[in-house]
């Protein structure tokens, strides 16, 4: 009975009251440590629930070897009758009465084991499935509470004008007003070499046909040509020289 009441105080209670009190992190630690205490409880309950079960599987070897003795003294109270063995046939009758008695006590027993194996299976499941409520409601409680710590912390950081949240964002505006400022100086410093610098000029003379690059292109050209006629000349002459 020990096993029984082991179980039926993990039932007790509800679990929506129970989770109502997971309200802080010491409340939580408690929450967990109970339910800790209570798988240790279970695991307790399955050991005296095997012995149990041995009980029940011995009751029933016990029930067969009853059986078995009844039917032998049976057969010897019948071949002590066949033998006109009156007085010895009452004998072992009054011995197979003894035995039915003692069946009777047994199956008694072992009806009684069986019926609490499966009482206590049951209260072990239902056991059990109540801690894992109970987890999921842990779970659900300690992610709703870091939540609530996270949107706190942000309200908080987000509220207060001198945050750290708010003068990081406001440095970051700075160095991205740094950066497109500094952008648009050197787009403006190129405009102006182009428009002033030595780099115009150049640009002016190439348009109107003046400078060193004005034809190059051509001037290579004419050259390579040049070259090559006078080679090609000078192998003509040569071949004249030979004949």
């Amino acid at each position: 009975m020990s096993v029984m009441k082991k179980v039926m105080t993990l039932l007790r209670g509800s679990v929506r009251e129970i989770g109502e009190t997971v309200v802080d992190a010491n409340a939580t630690r408690i929450y967990e440590q109970e339910i800790l205490e209570a798988k240790h409880s279970i695991a307790q309950a399955k050991e005296d629930l095997a012995g149990v079960m041995a009980k029940e599987m011995q009751s029933a070897r016990a029930l067969e070897r009853l059986k078995s003795d009844i039917a032998r003294y049976e057969g010897m109270a019948l071949e002590a009758l066949n033998k006109t063995q009156e007085s010895l046939a009452e004998e072992v009758a009054g011995k197979v009465g003894e035995l039915e008695l003692e069946l009777q006590e047994q199956s008694k027993a072992h009806a009684a084991y069986a019926a609490q194996v499966l009482r206590l299976k049951d209260l072990i499941k239902q056991a059990e499935a109540r801690i894992r409520e109970h987890e999921r409601e842990i779970g659900v409680a300690k992610t709703t509470e870091s939540v609530y710590r996270a949107t706190r912390s942000i309200s908080e950081n987000i509220g207060q004008g001198g945050s750290r949240l708010v003068s990081a964002r406001e440095s970051l505006e700075r160095i991205k007003q740094r950066h497109e400022d500094l952008s648009d100086r050197m787009t403006a410093a190129e405009q102006l070499h182009n428009e002033f610098g030595q780099g115009a000029l150049e640009k002016k003379l190439a348009a109107a046909g003046i400078g060193e690059g004005v034809d190059r292109q051509q001037a290579v050209m004419e050259r390579l040509r040049a070259r090559r006629a006078a080679v090609s000349g000078g192998g003509q002459a040569e071949a004249s020289v030979g004949d």
